[in-house]
C-alpha cells in the first residue's frame, strides 16, 4: 500500500510539473515610455511690416553746397588753350541774402595738390604773359551783385617749359579774396593751372554777369 500511494504521489507530482512546462510564460511588460518634446502649437503670426519707400542712393541726390561763411562761393567758368597759351575764367556767386559789392580786382594765389602756394608771378593785366587777351585786360570797375548773381575774372599763363633744369609747376587750387578784408574763398579746379617753369600769371578785374 505504501508503495502504491509513493507511485501515485510521484505520477501526480510528473503530471502538475508537465502541466507547468506546457503553460506559455506571459512576455515581460512593455518600458514605460519616456518624456516626449512637448509639441508647439502654430506659432502667432507677426504682422507684415508695411512696404518702406526706397531711400535715394547718397549718389544720386544732389550736393548740397552751403553758403561759405563770406556770403560768396567760387566755381569753374571756362577756359581756352591754344599753342601753350591758357586761359581760365573764375566765377563768384554772390549766394548769401545781401548784396555785395566788388571793386576792381580780386587778390590770387595758386596753390598745389597739397594746398602750399606755388612759386608763380601773379600780377594784374596780362603780366608779361602775352600782349593782349579780351578781359584780363578790361578797366576796373566797381560793382554791386544781388543773391544769384555772379561776377568773373579770367587768368592767362603759358605750359612753357623754359629751363629743363627746373621742375614744371602745376596749381590745383585757387585762394581769392574778393574785396579787401573780406574772407578767403577757395576752389579745387577740374584742370589745372599748368605754368610749365614760367613762373609767371595774368589775371583781370572783376566782371560782372548773370548767373547761369
Amino acid at each position: 500500500m505504501i508503495a502504491k500511494r509513493w507511485v501515485r504521489g510521484l505520477v501526480g507530482g510528473v503530471i502538475a510539473v508537465g502541466a507547468l512546462a506546457g503553460c506559455e510564460v506571459p512576455p515581460p511588460p512593455e518600458a514605460a515610455p519616456g518624456p516626449t518634446a512637448p509639441v508647439r502649437g502654430p506659432s502667432a503670426s507677426r504682422p507684415a511690416r508695411p512696404p518702406q519707400p526706397e531711400r535715394p542712393s547718397q549718389s544720386s541726390q544732389p550736393e548740397a553746397q552751403p553758403c561759405p561763411e563770406g556770403g560768396v562761393r567760387l566755381r569753374e567758368a571756362g577756359g581756352d588753350a591754344a599753342m601753350g597759351l591758357r586761359l581760365a575764367s573764375l566765377a563768384l556767386v554772390n549766394c548769401g541774402t545781401e548784396p555785395y559789392v566788388l571793386d576792381g580786382y580780386p587778390e590770387l594765389r595758386v596753390l598745389d595738390r597739397q594746398g602750399a602756394p606755388v612759386e608763380v608771378s601773379a600780377g594784374t593785366g596780362t603780366n608779361g604773359v602775352t600782349t593782349s587777351v579780351s578781359g584780363v585786360e578790361a578797366a576796373p570797375r566797381k560793382m554791386t551783385l544781388r543773391p544769384g548773381a555772379e561776377a568773373t575774372f579770367s587768368m592767362v599763363w603759358r605750359n612753357t617749359v623754359t629751363d629743363v633744369t627746373v621742375p614744371a609747376v602745376e596749381g590745383w587750387e585757387v585762394e581769392v579774396v574778393p574785396r579787401p578784408g573780406a574772407p578767403r574763398v577757395r576752389l579745387r579746379l577740374t584742370q589745372p593751372v599748368d605754368l610749365g617753369n614760367t613762373g609767371r600769371l595774368g589775371y583781370g578785374p572783376w566782371i560782372e554777369r548773370d548767373a547761369r
